[in-house]
């Protein structure tokens, strides 16, 4: 899908110094394929995407970025989720950041490599998973394709389908122009709402985004992935991919739809205590007693 600019000047398709992140947040654990038995998956490609490991905490949580981010597009939101007693995987996308290319990409295989990087970590069920825009969609696309059996899933301000079929060529262009313009400095013009470290976090991830594995998906057929009922859907508001009607429809299917009047796409960047506020299952203190099962 072709980036869009929403009224803050953020890229709705496109999310996304390391002296602010915790020493070990940059620490890449290797992933193995689970032993196959009857019944449990086993991937056979072996493929392993980069994946910060931060914690040690006795839940588990899994971050997925946005387009044109990278797990450091969490480096405020993880240290609050170690600090509640996570142990935190924030996963490079296919194309982003450290994580390997493939022009060929689809939706679902980005999802196996996915659940194949964090198997060894934490199986297949981590206690939490984020999904931020295209992070949502191919979380969403985890969990139905049974790859990823989160307890609580995380949506924030995803599209739940992708159209397919777009033209391979134009929107390769529309993805190198994008990334070319997302500098430091284009970024701290076009979106007052970054700070400093956000700038340069985003910056560095646009070097390192790879247009053709990230074009190769929209350029295939057509699919949607619902969210499972009881899931929570982080939403911007008004959003440009769940707007109130798509809000409504996912509220009578059972997810829980929270709101933030003004935030920008990137929610955690423009409205970080508000984000917080909206999932104290997440991020509120909680006693051994109140763990999510």
């Amino acid at each position: 899908m072709p980036a869009a600019q929403n009224t803050h000047g953020a890229s709705l398709e496109l999310r996304p110094p390391p002296s602010a992140l915790r020493p070990d947040f940059r620490a890449t654990r290797p992933a193995a394929c689970p032993t196959r038995t009857p019944g449990t998956m086993c991937f056979d490609d072996r493929v392993k995407l980069n994946v910060d490991v931060t914690g040690h905490g006795h839940r588990t949580a899994v971050l997925l970025h946005g387009m044109m981010g990278s797990a450091e597009s969490w480096w405020r939101v993880a240290p609050l989720l170690v600090d509640n007693g996570y142990r935190v995987l924030a996963v490079d996308l296919p194309g982003h950041g450290l994580s390997p290319r493939d022009g060929t990409m689809t939706h679902l295989r980005a999802a196996e490599w996915i659940a194949e990087t964090i198997a060894e970590e934490c199986g297949t069920t981590p206690d939490i998973a984020v999904g931020h825009s295209y992070g949502g969609l191919i979380l969403a696309a985890a969990v139905h394709a049974k790859v990823l059996s989160p307890r609580l899933a995380i949506y924030v301000d995803a599209p739940f389908t992708s159209r397919g079929g777009w033209d391979r060529d134009e929107l390769l262009a529309a993805y190198e122009s994008d990334r070319r313009a997302r500098t430091y400095e284009g970024l701290r013009a076009s979106r007052p709402h970054y700070s400093d470290q956000d700038c340069v976090v985003e910056a560095r991830a646009a070097k390192r985004f790879d247009p053709a594995t990230a074009t190769a998906p929209a350029t295939g057929p057509g699919a949607t992935y619902p969210p499972e009922p009881g899931s929570i859907v982080v939403r911007a508001d008004p959003s440009s991919y769940v707007d109130d009607a798509t809000a409504a429809e996912l509220r009578a299917r059972g997810v829980i739809v929270r709101s933030i009047p003004g935030a920008a796409h990137s929610i955690w960047y423009s409205n970080f205590d508000e984000f917080v506020e909206a999932l104290p299952e997440v991020f509120a203190p909680q006693n051994p007693e109140s763990v999510i099962d």
